[in-house]
């Protein structure tokens, strides 16, 4: 199933590469992505990027493509721990010493976002074919004051990755459709030695990515434009019954079983050994994901679960594009990085950059035949937009890192579902 669902994504990703080369040609290359160089001096250039385990990344393998493909360029890569990537790359860009090319993410809720670092004076503002890219209604995510500074990479879930062929062999052979048969399987899976979740409860980003994905059917669904309206002042996340829901359930799924022993102090190689074992059947981490660890299992089933609604509820996910590379405005090297990122922007890299990491083009979801891929559970919620961009990215200043923190004070019983809540308020600083 993974090689087959590696290929077809693949083959999906064409159209929709052509259609980002089409958004992009104004500003097009000028020939640095033709598949080598003209012979000229060497270039030379630093990329630094997140990641959650020891695999090698998809902006790696780009990396060392690039410099296949093109005589004299240097590209020298520094992976950091996804847990603390964002608190690293502010100090360097603080101190003038981050690399030139910068993993980041749209909007403003994240350390790494693109808003608050172009804000700040961080980032160079790129061209138009980054400007191209950008979702249709989503500029105020990669832009500031009309310039680009962020180039969009992909479009995430973030939701349930599934184990498929452990959860059959765990008696699963339907994935829950409601939180209370999720609950009750949590149980029976506990008894046979394994978990339905595996949660690295010690990393703020999986901690805070999963109450995201809950509040998909918790708060989204009923309330798309809630985050407008948290911004307006129309709404708290103190007084509201969806958040507060959020984070209850996340306490009835630890009392009822569902996380692994240990959940708590688990990093992220508790997810990619769980996973890839079997010893877990699902975890809150991107789509994408289902790709990379199926490196290590080559032989399993893997799938995108929506996470289960409450009786009565709506399925409905979080999706959104989730990565973008940035330049970092003190680069010496602003020339080459600005090649580097016309030519991931090119259909070819469009095309392998899915194929790597798992996640969909940036344009052109609606048209994908998603047949027999790990999509296929959540195709119908994609072709009629029944999903909510990634709350974090419309938040201000430290909510989202609260609501990371929170989790994680939920986990330990060191906090109670409205302390989070009223932090999460005092950090939007109304």
């Amino acid at each position: 199933m993974t090689q087959r669902t590696t290929r077809r994504l693949a083959a999906i990703a064409i159209p929709a590469a052509g259609l980002i080369l089409l958004a992009g040609c104004a500003g097009g290359s000028d020939g640095s992505g033709d598949g080598g160089d003209d012979g000229g001096e060497s270039v030379e250039f630093s990329f630094m990027y997140a990641t959650s385990n020891n695999l090698e990344s998809p902006y790696e393998t780009l990396a060392n493509e690039y410099m296949e493909a093109h005589d004299g360029v240097t590209i020298t890569t520094n992976p950091l721990p996804n847990d603390s990537y964002g608190e690293t790359l502010r100090t360097q860009l603080q101190a003038g010493n981050a690399p030139d090319v910068i993993q980041t993410t749209p909007g403003s809720g994240d350390p790494r976002s693109v808003v608050p670092l172009a804000e700040a004076g961080f980032l160079e503002p790129l061209g138009e074919t980054a400007a191209g890219l950008v979702p249709e209604g989503a500029d105020a995510l990669f832009t500031v004051d009309g310039e680009v500074y962020g180039q969009p990479m992909d479009f995430t879930l973030s939701t349930l990755v599934v184990n498929m062929s452990a959860a059959a062999e765990a008696g699963l052979d339907d994935f829950p459709a409601t939180t209370d048969e999720l609950l009750a399987s949590c149980g029976e899976v506990a008894e046979n030695g394994a978990s339905l979740v595996v949660l690295a409860g010690a990393a703020a980003p999986n901690a805070g990515l999963t109450a995201q994905a809950i509040a998909a059917t918790r708060v989204y669904a009923e309330t798309p434009d809630w985050n407008d309206q948290r911004a307006a002042g129309e709404v708290t996340f103190a007084e509201s019954d969806g958040w507060h829901d959020v984070l209850q359930t996340i306490l009835d799924m630890k009392d009822a079983g569902c996380f692994q022993p240990g959940a708590e102090g688990a990093g992220f190689d508790a997810i990619t050994n769980g996973l890839a074992q079997g010893t877990s059947l699902g975890s809150f981490i991107p789509s994408g994901s289902a790709v990379e660890i199926g490196r290590a299992a080559p032989d399993v089933e893997w799938a995108i679960q929506p996470f289960p609604p409450a009786d009565g509820g709506d399925p409905y996910l979080i999706a959104s594009s989730n990565y973008t590379i940035s330049i970092n405005a003190a680069s010496e090297n602003k020339e080459a990085a600005a090649e580097f990122l016309e030519w991931l922007a090119q259909p070819e890299q469009a095309e392998r950059f899915s194929e790597l990491s798992g996640e969909l083009p940036v344009s052109g979801i609606e048209g994908l035949d998603l047949t027999g891929t790990i999509y296929e559970p959540v195709v119908d919620l994609l072709q009629s937009g029944h999903y909510a961009g990634l709350p974090n990215a419309f938040w201000k200043g430290e909510v989202y890192e609260k609501l990371s923190s929170g989790v994680q004070g939920l986990l330990t019983g060191q906090k109670t579902v409205d302390a989070v809540l009223a932090d999460m308020d005092a950090a939007w600083g109304d």
